[in-house]
């Protein structure tokens, strides 16, 4: 990452817990909308020469009225010939930190961006201030208008025109009670990773990813289209990368299953459940994410969590 980047983003962990909630209605009221704002975005390129170069995007965006003091900042990084996309076709969601010291009204906030026709998605969950122990979810996009720089010094670099731009997301329906598999393929399906834990040595200064010892994720996954909750846990080592399995902690449910991957040198998880019917309408839904964890240092051993963390699938 740049020193320009990192004068410009400034990564806040969150200092308290969720202060408020959104009232997220039923049936035909759950489309709620909600106002956002795009103060600032840059893009950085791979360096010149770099054969295998992540770029970054760092973007500024306040929810409703700048008078709150919050707002987020969100950063992803992936190679720079992805443009965004996974090799699997899926777009690549990255989460977004709290910073400030207003309020906020969300669990998580999260973007992804298509870079090649410069379209930002935006998702935030949200508890239900009309619905007890319900959450919701909202997803917007919105184009960014960028004024980029190319030199065989310093490779692309691209900052946004003008002084901001608004965005809007739209509240989807309240979550399937039912987890039938009619249902569910109509439904737009994401999840919330929530208690993210990994554990891994490795000696101060080591470059590049060669730990001694690494335990792969765990974390629970939420499906945020129905009551699905899952324990995941890492299996083994695929070509270098971490498979793991996910145990539904749900009663009464046997037609759906889920898995992960992840791979700890882009830290780009993909995650996979699987819906198993009886008849044609059986399918898959893969969301591929960016996670952001925080690791804390004790000798060689980095302990790392993470705050919830939304991974959708494709975009909308």
């Amino acid at each position: 990452m740049r020193n320009g980047l990192l004068s410009f983003v400034t990564v806040l962990s969150l200092a308290s817990a969720v202060s408020a909630s959104r009232q997220c209605g039923t049936g035909a009221n759950a489309s709620s909308e909600y106002q956002w704002r795009v103060g600032a975005a840059r893009y950085d390129g791979a360096e010149p020469g770099e054969s295998n170069g992540t770029a970054t995007v760092a973007v500024s965006i306040v929810p409703g009225s700048s008078t709150m003091g919050t707002f987020f900042e969100c950063v992803a990084e992936w190679p720079e010939s992805w443009a965004g996309w996974y090799e699997d076709g899926n777009i690549i969601w990255s989460d977004c930190i709290w910073a400030g010291n207003g309020r906020t009204y969300d669990n998580t906030v999260s973007f992804a961006v298509d870079w090649e026709n410069r379209t930002m998605y935006l998702s935030h969950t949200f508890t239900c201030s009309d619905g007890q122990g319900s959450d919701a979810l909202a997803i917007g996009s919105i184009h960014l208008d960028m004024n980029c720089t190319t030199s065989t010094e310093d490779g692309t670099s691209c900052m946004l025109k003008g002084n901001g731009l608004d965005a809007t997301t739209v509240g989807g329906p309240a979550r399937l009670g039912a987890d039938s598999c009619a249902d569910n393929s109509q439904r737009y399906q994401s999840w919330q990773l929530e208690n993210w834990q990994r554990q891994y040595e490795m000696v101060p200064g080591t470059s590049s990813y060669v730990p001694q010892s690494d335990t792969g994720p765990s974390f629970v996954l939420r499906n945020m289209a129905n009551t699905d909750l899952f324990n995941c846990s890492t299996a083994g080592i695929q070509d270098d990368a971490f498979e793991g399995t996910c145990k539904l902690a749900t009663e009464g449910n046997t037609t759906t299953t889920a898995a992960f991957y992840f791979d700890p040198q882009l830290d780009i998880l993909t995650v996979t459940q699987h819906w198993d019917c009886s008849d044609s309408s059986s399918f898959d839904a893969v969301g591929v994410g960016y996670v952001q964890a925080t690791c804390s240092r004790e000798g060689n051993t980095l302990s790392c969590t993470s705050n919830p963390v939304w991974i959708g699938t494709k975009t909308v």
